[in-house]
């Protein structure tokens, strides 16, 4: 394919197709962040790297991008956990969104151009409400909560391919909590009048004394950020029913135009075979890795080994093997010197064919590796060139640092240099396996030997 034209696998059409943005001078861009009362798990990071994994490949491709990521920190959750604690919501929110914020720089993420904060945006979102009130697509209930009528808006489901009338036969019920399971096809809340339960959480807004529910707020924040059309919505698997579909009802319902051009999702991170999820405690978060001495830029270099639109199995071994092989990489990289070339035209045409073919990661991996072993390239270009790649793979090669090695290993580093002068092979191996056994692995070249931590 040429490697300068961009396609992306899109939910919506369940097709790849070539991308042609809204606006040819800026590429609109939201994204499902994290509901703040708790630390996300691993696999919410996967939809985390992905997303800026394509946000670097659009600015690797010469696109401005525009790009916004809420925060929810007002929903079911948030409330019942901030009570649990004797917490304000926003004290108790505030602590997990800045413990969001540590995570991402961790993981090289770049950050969006707006986090929007849901309890940021709640008159926005009653102006939504009023306008599918006012369409006829909502309507209040008897305690003065209000639900969208989803048997009011045409072809309800077109992101999951739900068919409605094969679902359940209480399907014209009502859900008022955020989530739900994907065989719950109910008119869901916009708006939920206060009750007890919520406490001190509420808004008084010409909708009466409530709060918003889950779904209306992607909505709201998008289209006052953003706009009412927008090129890219991203997010996991998990999120097409029911949530991309109430935004997909919710916004085209309150505009009457397409919401989203581009869909895209991640697929799960498993565990065991089994999706991770804090409710069946089978989830691990970044404090988990950090705590087993393992690089945060590590699990994000083991993502970026499989395709985003793949199911990956966690174990600890796989995760272990891939910071491993990424420490082999900086290895290869603290090798090439100091000066920087010019980038290799070839293989960057390579790289960016990848890339470019709904971000093919893998194969891209490959290309890099390839960098590294031709031998009829300059170090000083292969370092120019591997950190042109790295503006996509985001795994800090501008930022590494050369790693110390301790007098102890030096010395038998010195040790071994003699054994090899004097033609003592057999004392050159018993050191060799002496400085492996500290967690060194050592090399022979024409240049000498060199040394590295395994």
């Amino acid at each position: 394919m040429n490697s300068d034209k961009m396609q992306f696998y899109n939910t919506l059409t369940r097709q790849k197709e070539s991308f042609s943005p809204l606006n040819k001078k800026e590429v609109l861009f939201y994204s499902c962040g994290p509901t703040v009362y708790n630390y996300p798990h691993i696999g919410n990071y996967r939809a985390y790297i992905f997303a800026d994994t394509l946000k670097r490949v659009l600015l690797y491709g010469g696109y401005k991008v525009k790009h916004v990521m809420n925060i929810t920190d007002i929903d079911d959750k948030t409330i019942r956990d901030a009570q649990k604690e004797s917490k304000s919501l926003k004290e108790f929110t505030e602590f997990y969104t800045e413990e969001f914020y540590k995570d991402i720089e961790s993981l090289n993420i770049i950050k969006p151009k707006k986090f929007t904060k849901a309890t940021d945006y709640i008159d926005e979102m009653v102006d939504v409400i009023q306008k599918l009130i006012k369409n006829g697509l909502a309507y209040k209930s008897e305690d003065g909560s209000v639900y969208f009528n989803i048997k009011k808006f045409p072809n309800y489901g077109k992101l999951s391919h739900l068919v409605i009338e094969n679902q359940k036969e209480n399907a014209s019920g009502r859900i008022t909590k955020d989530e739900y399971g994907k065989d719950d096809v109910h008119d869901f809340a916009l708006w939920k009048a206060w009750d007890e339960k919520d406490g001190d959480v509420f808004w008084e807004t010409e909708l009466g004394k409530g709060r918003p529910g889950w779904h209306i707020e992607c909505s709201a924040m998008s289209m006052a950020t953003l706009g009412e059309q927008i090129d890219i919505h991203t997010g996991g698997v998990d999120n097409i029913f029911p949530h991309h579909d109430n935004e997909i009802a919710q916004s085209e319902g309150a505009t009457g135009v397409p919401f989203v051009k581009y869909w895209m999702h991640n697929e799960w991170v498993l565990v065991d075979q089994k999706k991770m999820a804090k409710s069946a405690k089978n989830f691990y978060t970044l404090r988990d890795l950090i705590d087993a001495d393992i690089d945060p830029l590590a699990y994000r270099f083991w993502l970026l080994m499989a395709n985003y639109r793949t199911r990956v199995n966690f174990v600890w071994e796989a995760l272990e093997g891939a910071e491993t092989a990424l420490k082999r990489v900086y290895n290869l990289y603290n090798e090439l010197g100091t000066n920087v070339g010019k980038v290799n035209e070839e293989y960057k045409k390579k790289f960016k064919a990848f890339i470019n073919d709904d971000l093919d990661t893998p194969r891209a991996l490959v290309v890099l590796w390839d960098v590294f072993k031709d031998e009829n390239i300059s170090n000083a270009d292969k370092k120019a060139t591997v950190l042109d790649f790295d503006k996509v793979l985001g795994l800090g090669f501008d930022n590494i640092k050369e790693e110390k090695i301790p007098e102890k290993i030096k010395l038998l580093i010195l040790e071994r240099e003699k054994a090899r002068v004097d033609k003592d092979f057999q004392k050159s191996d018993e050191l060799r396996k002496e400085i492996n056994s500290l967690g060194y692995e050592v090399k022979d070249t024409a240049g000498g030997q060199k040394i590295s931590k395994i």
